[in-house]
Formats: structure tokens, sequence, C-alpha cells
């Protein structure tokens, strides 16, 4: 990764990092131009609370290696929803229930989405 990787790329390193882990229906939303808060949302499913920490753990693991780590984290505890916050690119890790309760994917309606496959 550049030195100073750019905010496209954190994010799809960040999704190829999230289907290495196994998890679920892995979306970016492109929030550049619609939003001054972040350039990306990252949106991937886990299949447990377990699940869900260890893709997110994971995550940070794999970006602290290259010198990137978030401002913020949030949600680790419980393991329901895991934010991420690297300014640029903030990553929702879900369990299932709460990703479809709270459906970013429709409130962000507007950002073009891109699914992310392996």
């Amino acid at each position: 990764m550049p030195p100073n990787p750019t905010a496209d790329t954190l994010a799809r390193r960040m999704a190829a990092h999230a289907i290495d882990f196994k998890a679920d229906d892995v979306v970016l939303l492109d929030l550049k131009g619609l939003t001054e808060m972040t350039d990306w949302f990252l949106i991937a499913s886990g299949t447990s609370d377990t699940h869900v920490r260890s893709i997110a753990a994971r995550i940070q693991a794999a970006m602290a290696a290259n010198g990137v780590r978030p401002a913020r984290v949030e949600g680790e505890t419980s393991g329901r929803w895991v934010v991420l916050d690297y300014v640029d690119v903030v990553v929702h890790v879900f369990h299932p229930t709460l990703r479809a309760f709270y459906q970013l994917e429709r409130l962000w309606g507007d950002a073009p989405a891109h699914a992310v496959t392996a």
C-alpha cells in the first residue's frame, strides 16, 4: 500500500480484508459529494457476535500492519455492530438482525453502492 493511500484505495483494501475474513454481503457506499462526514462506508455482516468482532479486529490488524489506525472504534464489546472510523472510510460490521433494522444502504440510498465479492 502507498505511504499515504487515498480513501478509495483504503476502502477497497478494507473491503478485500472483509471478504478474506468471510464477511457476508459486503458493500461499499460512495458518499463523496453527499456528506462532509466521510468518503466511504464499508458495510458488512458477520454470522454471529463473535464473527462480527473477529471481522472488525482482523480489519484493524491488517490495516495497522500498514500503519493505518482508526480514529475511533465503537461496539467491540457487544459485537452486534462494530464501527471503525478511519475518517475517510467508516467501516460498519453488523450482526444481520441489526443490519436489517438500521438499513444504512437504504438510509444512504443516493450513494452509489458497489457490491464486493471474492
